[in-house]
């Protein structure tokens, strides 16, 4: 068993989206007797998922800090999202934890759920166990569900209690490693008894099983089962914290939260097989006494918090410690977190979780240390495959728009936000659309910021077919000095991405040297906006001839003069539009794989490839180029389509030309009078 001395462990609770996380931790609190009562997510009564977004939606979006003490040992609980859009929110909370509990649901149909969330963990390391929530409504066997979980580990699966069922309830369960009965008690602790007679064998070989796995590792235990020794529990229980902590095993486990069913057995698990804080502290690279930061948070009435795990030693209000970023900063208030309430604390010992009042310019992933700070934590961002426009309801809140969104995407990694000059909007980048609708809600909520939101705008673009050659004069007399300017243009398609070429042939002076610029910068002022409405691109430009007067001629003139040309040049040069085309790369699961191809093509899609997702089981990657302006409510798509397992990157791949009543119709909305 860990060393109850070396500091609080931190317990992670992961997993797909509605299996109960949340609720886990609440019968965890209750158990524990860290609350009077044992909260409820759907009446809104749980001391997680207490922000006003989390409460109206009825599940998590943004992680959530408890803790308790058991036995004379302290935990603190990251309850992390587990839907699609927020759960970027827990990435780096789950890497500074312990241990992670995959809280999943009992039907192996929705196995599947929990693979991208055991992917996570491996490639970051972090040892973990599954909790089978929701036994109490079970109705396939555990066996099965092990069976479909299986493929998604790297490590094997070790189921450590036996269901015991009456009819279709399950009333209790075997525990393999301890021997014994335990039958449920509402309310209470559940009661032992012997291991009934059915299950005698059963048990005795899921035993053999468990016993051989550990074996693997254990050369002594192999030893030992070879020569026919019973083990004993104490070398059971030791190599079961062993080779959890390395990620050689993961436990299986089950009950109900709701109904406080193997919940006391699951923290005297945790007592036993949670690996101490300096296992995380080593895996993360961190040495001697110093703190990294998982959360950023602007949103209680404490202003700006960084929630942070203290490795190492004691960390005390008024400390002054380096950061990752370089930056010697000093250590504000200390709290400790229970939901979203905070309560002062003297100081933080090794292993606490706690939030750290004013501590600025100092972001998530980044360590605080007494010297030398390790560097940040290396947890990438997710894709921003979803983005709005969006402008403020009443323009003088247009300051108070840009200082909220730096809050509110230091607080969300997952949240992007930026200025498109050349659309002239503003972009708001996340997740998914549920992703950005909680966003809009937390802007107006707490910064009292009303915006309107669209479907961003489309880069389209235009350019040329053919060569033409055209004069652009520009005269203009009003008393006194006139303007004029006169140039001949040869105007050439380039090849698709050949972008702009400006040259010149001018030979004799006609044009002076000095005014050549002046005829790209309008040439340029031309392809800002050309005869179909758009930015022209791939065009080559060569001034061939002009004329000037020695008195009226001008910079501006010759500007004018070469904007002049070239508008009325492209208007004769065959205009045609062209869309940007985005390359598509899904990840999803192998039988969703053909619906996802039907989405696509009905996307005016193109398919590229298609093969097994690399490291994944029964998962697939398909790629395709999709028009941007069919990447409108794809995400949406692909989760309806996939039980909400199916992701995409997209990026720019090139311009592609769009003719025919497609082409019309964009023409036609940008010429319209706004």
């Amino acid at each position: 068993m860990p060393d109850r001395a070396a500091g609080t462990r931190t317990i992670a609770l992961v997993g797909p989206g509605g299996a109960g996380k949340t609720s886990l931790a609440e019968a965890l609190l209750f158990a524990a007797g860290a609350v009077g009562r044992q909260g409820n997510v759907a009446d809104g009564s749980s001391v997680g998922d207490a922000s006003p977004e989390a409460r109206a939606r009825g599940g998590s979006t943004e992680l959530n800090l408890m803790h308790y003490d058991y036995m004379g040992d302290r935990y603190a609980l990251i309850d992390g999202p587990g839907s699609v859009g927020f759960a970027a929110d827990a990435a780096l909370g789950t890497a500074v934890a312990d241990l992670a509990i995959v809280v999943v649901d009992p039907d192996a149909d929705r196995a599947l759920l929990a693979e991208p969330t055991l992917r996570q963990l491996e490639a970051q390391g972090v040892p973990h166990m599954i909790f089978v929530n929701k036994i109490d409504h079970a109705r396939g066997s555990i066996q099965t569900l092990l069976e479909a979980l299986q493929p998604m580990s790297k490590s094997p699966l070790v189921a450590r209690w036996i269901p015991i069922r009456e009819g279709e309830s399950v009333t209790g369960f075997v525990d393999i490693a301890l021997e014994r009965a335990y039958y449920y008690r509402k309310g209470k602790e559940s009661e032992q008894r012997e291991i009934p007679a059915d299950l005698a064998d059963r048990e005795a070989l899921e035993r053999t099983q468990m016993l051989e796995t550990l074996a693997d590792h254990d050369d002594v235990l192999l030893e030992a089962l070879l020569m026919d020794e019973v083990p004993t529990r104490e070398t059971v229980y030791a190599d079961l914290a062993k080779e959890t902590g390395a990620g050689q095993i993961v436990p299986i486990l089950f009950g109900s939260a709701t109904g406080a069913q193997g919940v006391r057995r699951l923290m005297k698990a945790l007592r036993h097989e949670a690996p101490a804080p300096s296992a995380a502290a080593a895996r993360l690279g961190a040495q001697g006494s110093c703190a990294v930061v998982f959360k950023v948070s602007h949103g209680g009435a404490m202003g700006r918090l960084s929630f942070a795990r203290v490795f190492g030693g004691a960390l005390k209000e008024g400390a002054e410690l380096d950061s990752s970023g370089g930056e010697t900063v000093r250590v504000g208030t200390l709290f400790a977190v229970q939901g979203d309430k905070t309560a002062k604390l003297a100081e933080a010992k090794s292993g606490d979780v706690v939030a750290i009042a004013k501590l600025e310019d100092v972001h998530a992933g980044e360590w605080l240390a007494a010297g030398k700070a390790p560097r940040p934590l290396d947890v990438a961002a997710p894709t921003r495959n979803y983005a709005l426009a969006i402008a403020t309801k009443d323009r003088k809140d247009d300051v108070r728009l840009s200082t909220a969104l730096h809050k509110l995407t230091e607080e969300d990694r997952a949240l992007e936000w930026e200025q498109d000059e050349a659309l002239h909007e503003t972009r708001l980048k996340g997740v998914n659309d549920e992703h950005l609708k909680v966003t809009l809600e937390r802007l107006k909520r707490r910064y009292g910021v009303a915006v309107d939101s669209r479907a961003p705008a489309i880069g389209y673009k235009e350019s040329i077919r053919k060569s033409v050659t055209q004069r652009g004069r520009h005269k203009k007399q009003s008393g006194g000095h006139g303007q004029f300017g006169d140039v001949v243009l040869e105007v050439k398609p380039l090849p698709r991405g050949g972008g702009f070429k400006f040259g010149d042939r001018i030979s004799g002076g006609v044009v002076p040297k000095q005014w050549i610029p002046a005829v790209e910068a309008g040439v340029r002022d031309a392809l800002g906006k050309g005869p179909l409405g758009f930015p022209v691109v791939d065009v080559e430009v060569t001034l061939v001839d002009g004329s000037y007067h020695t008195v009226d001629s001008s910079e501006i003139a010759f500007r004018t003069a070469g904007r002049i040309g070239m508008s009325e040049a492209m208007g004769q040069a065959a205009p045609h539009l062209l869309e940007p085309v985005m390359k598509v790369i899904v990840t999803a699961p192998g039988s969703a794989t053909s619906r996802v191809t039907s989405a696509i093509a009905s996307r005016r899609g193109q398919m590229l490839g298609m093969g097994p997702r690399e490291g994944w089981s029964r998962w697939d990657q398909v790629e395709a180029l999709i028009p941007e302006a069919e990447m409108q409510g794809f995400d949406a798509e692909l989760r309806s389509l996939s039980q909400g397992l199916a992701t995409y990157e997209a990026a720019f791949d090139h311009l592609a030309e769009l003719n025919g009543t497609l082409a019309d119709k964009v023409v036609q909305r940008e010429l319209e009078p706004a």
